[in-house]
């Protein structure tokens, strides 16, 4: 029976347990223009036991991003700072992705230079607010792209991908959940287009398509990975019935071959349904009623998944699997100090052998 604790071959880059770092943002890069510190440096490498670790968001372009002190892989300093990250991962054994993520709508003005604002599928606004440096900011509507800043967006995240890999990076994944731009254009509520990017659930599906075919080529299928959440409302998305839409979504996704599919859990019965679609490596972030822990391995045992990924739970033990093989003890996560913040809530959980 194969168990959270066994290895896997992902794609070529082999991984010594089941068990994924969940991508967590923190706002936390102060470095240059939002480039990983060298706390972010030691957070990374404390969770090295990971089978593999997928990064917060790192936005692809400037007009990616939607929170403060997020990093980013579109300049030659993020590249090299984020290399100081992948050397200190690979030196203690682990494996690390970059997850890259366009936030599109989700954002404001006051967190863009030189006169830019979000931008999006449609000219529609997110529900809600965004924390900045400032104060919390009404979501304003975004700028609808063009279908040529469509194509432009899509070799951003491309390029972004290369530089990923140049900075050490095992593979990347594709944030395509959330309500995050992937998203908006999946959503029928947040992309009222009527051109090929939008108007069917067909067209809706193609700017994540086309992205993941794009960053494939670049870097290879094999270091390519998206993560999708069908039916999650997070950032006001609305998606009433996600299953044509994502069944159709992983039957064009599956004959590129990924080195995996992360499922952001919302219906278990859809998520049996996305897993016998899709050939390649399965990770879930397994819907519970509280954090995802040790009960919910057996999925791993019983073939629901191939990985499963941890967030808070990760978050507060830097060396979770040891802590899952024998259920705890746990430390408890301190959401007050979840997004920025010095190094309390940090670096300082400790692990067993402290």
């Amino acid at each position: 029976m194969t168990t959270a604790f066994d290895p896997i071959d992902l794609s070529g880059t082999q991984l010594t347990n089941r068990i994924a770092m969940a991508p967590m943002t923190r706002s936390r890069a102060f470095g240059p223009g939002n480039s990983p510190t060298d706390s972010m440096v030691e957070y990374y490498a404390q969770r090295a036991s990971a089978g593999l670790i997928i990064t917060e968001g790192t936005q692809p372009s400037v007009v990616g991003q939607g929170y403060p002190d997020t990093p980013g892989l579109h300049s030659t300093e993020q590249i090299a700072a984020w290399r100081r990250v992948t050397d200190a991962v690979h030196a203690k054994g682990g494996k690390i992705f970059a997850q890259i993520m366009h936030a599109g709508r989700i954002g404001h003005p006051v967190l863009l230079p030189d006169g830019l604002v979000p931008v999006g599928a449609s000219a529609v606004a997110a529900p809600g607010q965004v924390f900045t440096h400032d104060g919390p900011k009404d979501f304003i509507a975004p700028r609808e792209l063009t279908s040529d800043e469509v194509r432009e967006t899509i070799a951003d995240f491309a390029a972004a991908a290369r530089n990923a890999v140049e900075a050490g990076f095992d593979g990347v994944e594709l944030h395509g959940a959330n309500g995050y731009l992937i998203h908006q254009f999946l959503a029928p509520n947040s992309n009222l287009r009527t051109d090929e990017w939008g108007g069917s659930d067909e067209a809706r599906i193609r700017f994540a398509v086309e992205v993941t075919r794009a960053v494939a080529a670049e870097i290879g299928a094999e270091r390519t990975a998206i993560r999708i959440s069908p039916g999650n409302p997070y950032n006001g998305v609305s998606e009433p019935d996600p299953e044509p839409v994502y069944t159709s979504l992983v039957k064009q996704l599956e004959p590129i071959g990924l080195a995996y599919l992360h499922l952001i859990e919302n219906n278990r019965e859809l998520t049996v349904a996305l897993r016998k679609l899709f050939s390649g490596t399965f990770i879930l972030n397994a819907a519970t009623d509280g954090f995802t822990g040790a009960g919910e391995l057996a999925l791993i045992e019983d073939g629901t998944a191939d990985l499963l990924s941890f967030g808070a739970l990760f978050l507060a033990n830097p060396d979770l699997p040891a802590r899952l093989k024998t259920d705890g003890p746990y430390n408890t996560p301190d959401p007050a100090s979840f997004f920025g913040g010095d190094d309390k809530g940090y670096l300082d959980y400790p692990a067993l052998e402290s």
